[in-house]
């Protein structure tokens, strides 16, 4: 349990680390700055970035004193169900009043809007640090302001918000639903999933129709969808009809578009009026401090944003930003399990000495602590390249001269930041979200007999990360995208990646430096691994070719990949290759730390340690195993065929 006066934030070094020396601020500064030209913001880098800590200082010693001693009495109490609307229980009530007078709400919005003007990065270092103290809490906090700034952003992207010649937002599109969040009045959520489509984001079958008077009317129902209790819902519905049972996998994707919808209006006289139904909130084996609701639409009354058919674009935009901040709540997660598990083991005696002492419990220990520090490594970085993406497109498009050099050098900017966020985050995703349950687990067992209890905390620990390997993707769909991603991008640039082998085999051969050889070797193991892949892939492709006319061969094999077809080996291994990708991701970006600062160098050598032979390992499992059982579901779709 946590002290009154504890600081999530002070009493965290490898956190500070990144405020201190691991983030590079300047350009993320320089954007959000607008180039110091706003006279009411910072005069310079430093003083921004000092702004920023006092913010992170603010929140850790707000989570330590108010939010993790009541953590406990939140998760007893639950969400109640009362007519139709949720009902908060009276802890967490308290608790967000008292988060509403820190008056963080729009703490990444400008400040003419009334916000902070903080980066996202700042923002998200935030939901670590309220995850740390509870998830729950953390999760339902994130859907004020995130949801704010995506509304902001949406009318940026489709030019629905005036900017005068400064660069200051002067009027946009959703500005009662930003007052609404700003005040503490009111919160957003993101209504994706429906009973019948899940990660098949194709099968949705919600409606939008657009009306006689010019209005769209939304039908359909939304289940699982957290904080779903809110008066304002960003809504995917399909606008043009569903694709016939024999179309091509994601075929409906092309009918979909985002919607912003109200559930309800409040006049100041009288009963809520309802466009949108809340019909149940789900019992779940953890999270009990943020609502998951099923809301019904029936042609409830809606806004389109950006254009008819940029749904699942629109949808990205919010999952890839969600899919950040799941890593950042997986580290808050996984601090408070090695924290609670350390506290224990170094109070618990046994055989003579603290099972802290204890050669296997301190092995366990040291794993978690050097898991954290991985973890946070790539998710600050993927942080930092998706807040450089969009802060580059956003003055692309609203301050800058089409065509200009200056237009020139956002785009490029924005577009190198963004595949490199892309590349990171369904890994940071992934290991996140395996690592916080491992962790949890791991605590629970330190504990022993009375981690099985609910009187010392790791069974909520436990319980509430559960969720985090399914929600905002599960781990198996980000490890397929990763998997796709990489295979893909082989087919379409060969030499660049045969280049990018030699450049890792140089290194791992001729560096001075012994830590470098080693992230390189790792980095040529995982990349031998992809080049096998590619390899049993394009042999299984020119097999099915052995029935076609030769002269179709080229156009086939170099054109018409289709990975849930043609990458049944590599989708069978495709959690084992995000493994390995995720641990070569993690040393490469502690590398870039180490020969930059020199006690970064033992973070980096203590998770070499584990990373090169789980590395071995992986890669003999790949290579030398699967072939059985891709031949049995082989045999067995042509035996369903057949039948």
């Amino acid at each position: 349990m946590a002290r009154s006066d504890a600081n999530f934030f002070k009493d965290n070094a490898d956190l500070r680390y990144y405020f201190e020396r691991g983030v590079d601020w300047a350009p993320v500064v320089e954007l959000v700055e607008r180039g110091f030209a706003d006279p009411d913001g910072h005069a310079d880098v430093a003083s921004a970035v000092e702004f920023y800590r006092d913010i992170a200082e603010t929140v850790g010693a707000f989570v330590g004193a108010e939010v993790e001693p009541v953590a406990a009495q939140i998760d007893r109490e639950g969400m109640g169900f009362e007519d139709g609307e949720v009902v908060f229980p009276k802890t967490l009530a308290r608790l967000f009043k008292k988060i509403q007078r820190l008056e963080l709400n729009g703490m990444a919005l400008p400040r003419e809007l009334g916000g902070l003007n903080v980066p996202g990065i700042v923002y998200q270092i935030t939901n670590e640090l309220f995850a740390r103290g509870d998830v729950s809490v953390c999760a339902h906090n994130g859907f004020h302001g995130g949801m704010a700034m995506a509304a902001l952003l949406y009318s940026l992207n489709e030019g629905t918000t005036e900017v005068d010649e400064t660069g200051r937002i002067t009027k946009t599109r959703f500005a009662e639903m930003i007052d609404d969040i700003l005040a503490g009045k009111a919160w957003g959520s993101m209504d994706l999933t429906e009973p019948s489509a899940g990660s098949d984001l194709g099968a949705l079958r919600s409606t939008a129709r657009l009306d006689d008077d010019g209005v769209w009317r939304i039908s359909g129902e939304k289940i699982f969808i957290t904080s779903g209790h809110a008066k304002w819902h960003f809504v995917i519905a399909r606008t043009e009809p569903a694709p016939g049972p024999d179309a091509e996998p994601g075929a409906g994707l092309a009918g979909l578009s985002m919607f912003l919808v109200k559930a309800f209006d409040e006049p100041k006289k009288g009963d809520k009026v309802w466009h949108a139904r809340f019909t149940r909130i789900e019992e779940k084996l953890g999270h009990h401090g943020s609502a998951t609701v099923a809301v019904s639409y029936d042609d409830s009354p809606g806004e389109l944003i950006g254009k008819r058919g940029e749904g699942f674009k629109q949808m990205l935009f919010l999952m890839n930003n969600a899919r950040i901040g799941v890593g950042f709540e997986s580290i808050g997660l996984m601090e408070a399990a090695v924290r609670l598990a350390r506290q224990y083991a170094q109070d618990r005696p046994s055989m003579g000495k603290t099972i802290d002492r204890h050669e296997m419990i301190a092995d366990y220990l040291d794993e978690m602590e050097s898991d954290i520090e991985g973890l946070r490594a790539i998710v600050m970085r993927a942080a930092w390249h998706e807040e450089l993406s969009q802060r580059n497109r956003l003055a692309r498009d609203n301050y800058a001269e089409r065509g200009s050099a200056e237009w020139k050098a956002h785009n490029s900017a924005h577009h190198k930041h963004k595949k490199l966020a892309r590349s990171l985050t369904p890994l940071l995703k992934y290991f996140g979200a395996e690592k916080a349950v491992e962790h949890a687990r791991r605590c629970v067992q330190i504990h022993g007999g009375v981690g099985y209890t609910t009187e010392y905390g790791a069974e909520k620990l436990l319980r509430d990360a559960m969720v985090m390997p399914i929600y905002e993707g599960t781990s198996q769909i980000q490890s397929l995208m990763a998997m796709k991603d990489a295979l893909v991008g082989i087919i379409k640039e060969p030499q660049a990646f045969v280049a990018r082998i030699s450049r890792a085999r140089w290194r791992s051969l001729s560096s001075r430096d012994g830590l470098e050889k080693r992230v390189a070797k790792l980095e040529v193991g995982m990349l031998s691994v992809l080049q096998h892949l590619m390899q049993k892939t394009a042999t299984d492709k020119l097999r099915a070719l052995g029935g076609r006319p030769i002269a179709e061969w080229p156009e086939r094999f170099l054109k018409n990949w289709d990975p849930k077809r043609d990458f049944a080996y590599a989708m069978l291994h495709a959690e084992r290759l995000c493994q390995m990708m995720c641990d070569v991701a993690i040393c490469k970006t502690l590398w870039h730390q180490a020969s930059r600062h020199a006690d970064r160098r033992a973070v980096l050598e203590r998770y070499l340690e584990r990373a090169e032979p789980r590395g071995r390992h992986l890669a003999d499992v790949i290579t030398s195993t699967g072939e059985r059982l891709l031949s049995t579901l082989s045999d067995d779709e042509q035996t369903q065929a057949a039948g």
